[in-house]
């Protein structure tokens, strides 16, 4: 394989030593919070910062703020201003200590739902299934990319070494980017996000970081900060990361955001009985899935699940134990328990968490389509 260097920004030549000694400096008892937002693409992420008399000991002690959604592709310039009302808080490991990150809902001048604000559904869904207590984990794949598009570390021209060695791998020939990843954990970490794990991936400078089990909607907003800091991490390392389903064409795999699910009753005694309830209900919702499956309908979706590198095909359901070809994966150690998650492997990796999660909320716990034996427990 090629030594040759990726592209990265001019921003991460800038000197850091220097940059240290001003973001050491103190702030006589000031807060630096930092507002964080989804935008209007339905997937990038802004955000602004100001300034607090104090820190802020919960969310609720976070002001409203607005700004101007013409500029994020939310609004016409004649109604520009948005408000971001705070909705869950976490420590800021670029700033530090007392400084804080706030994720922000999104509303239109009347106070309505920005159309990408997927998040205020998500919660009237989650509030109704409450006493089923699902829990989500979700496992967020992406690729580092040089700021020219390329794949990080790989040869200029032509291509690397086939895939096989860079799963988990270990070594200067296998793993790109290791110092981006260990980052990005410790700085979730710190944050006070719910990060459980990382893994090099199956494509030479893909990884992936699983976050949960977390219950309802907190999943949603922990993963989209964790998202928030991947891309802060890689803008320090002049580096961006792709959340593209199908970053590189040929025979290399594609990227998704597997989500695995389970509700009291799967995690309890005999629960695999209710797992094979839910997959059947999600198999007569398949289509309405794959629509919630990337931010465009399924339609970046389509460039992924191919029914090759490891994906089931986008119009064809399917289940299976320790299946990764299939739709709905039951893990090995769950069909041997009789009981625990399923694993739908069906969201891509530029997903909105929150369109995927009420969906599958909404399918496996207030669809009637079907027997239901999962009732909630009194």
């Amino acid at each position: 394989m090629s030594t040759s260097m990726s592209s990265t920004s001019a921003s991460s030549q800038l000197n850091k030593t220097l940059c240290a000694h001003y973001l050491s400096l103190p702030q006589g008892g000031l807060c630096q919070v930092t507002y964080v937002w989804i935008d209007g693409s339905g997937e990038g992420l802004r955000s602004k910062t100001r300034t607090m008399e104090s820190e802020p000991c919960d969310v609720e002690d976070v002001p409203e703020w607005i700004f101007d959604g013409s500029s994020t592709s939310q609004a016409e310039s004649t109604k520009s201003d948005m408000l971001l009302v705070p909705v869950r808080m976490f420590r800021d490991p670029f700033a530090l200590d007392p400084n804080k990150l706030v994720l922000c809902e999104v509303l239109k001048y009347d106070r309505e739902p920005a159309d990408t604000n997927l998040r205020h559904a998500c919660n009237k869904i989650m509030e109704k299934v409450k006493d089923f207590h699902p829990w989500f984990g979700m496992e967020q794949e992406y690729t580092l990319l040089g700021v020219d598009g390329h794949p990080y570390a790989w040869p200029t021209k032509g291509y690397p070494k086939p895939q096989g060695p860079y799963y988990c791998g270990v070594g200067a020939d296998r793993a790109f980017g290791r110092d981006i990843v260990d980052c990005h954990y410790k700085a979730c970490l710190y944050a006070g996000i719910k990060i459980s794990g990382s893994n090099a991936e199956v494509m030479p400078s893909q990884w992936e970081f699983q976050v949960g089990p977390c219950e309802g909607i907190e999943i949603a907003d922990h993963l989209w900060m964790a998202r928030f800091l991947l891309h802060r991490v890689c803008e320090d390392f002049g580096v961006i990361a792709t959340l593209d389903p199908k970053p590189m064409v040929g025979n290399w795999n594609g990227a998704g955001c597997h989500t695995n699910f389970s509700t009291e009753t799967t995690r309890a005694e005999g629960g695999l009985e209710h797992i094979e309830t839910a997959i059947e209900k999600l198999r007569l919702h398949h289509a309405e899935h794959i629509g919630v499956s990337d931010p465009h309908g399924g339609q970046d979706n389509q460039r992924r699940l191919t029914g090759f590198h490891e994906t089931s095909k986008i119009h064809e359901f399917s289940a299976g134990v320790a299946n990764r070809t299939a739709s709905i994966r039951i893990p090995l150690q769950v069909d041997l328990d009789k009981r625990g998650y399923l694993e739908d492997r069906r969201p891509a990796a530029n997903c909105d968490p929150y369109a995927v999660t009420a969906a599958i909320a909404r399918t496996c716990l207030l669809c009637h389509c079907s027997d239901n034996n999962d009732s909630p427990p009194r």
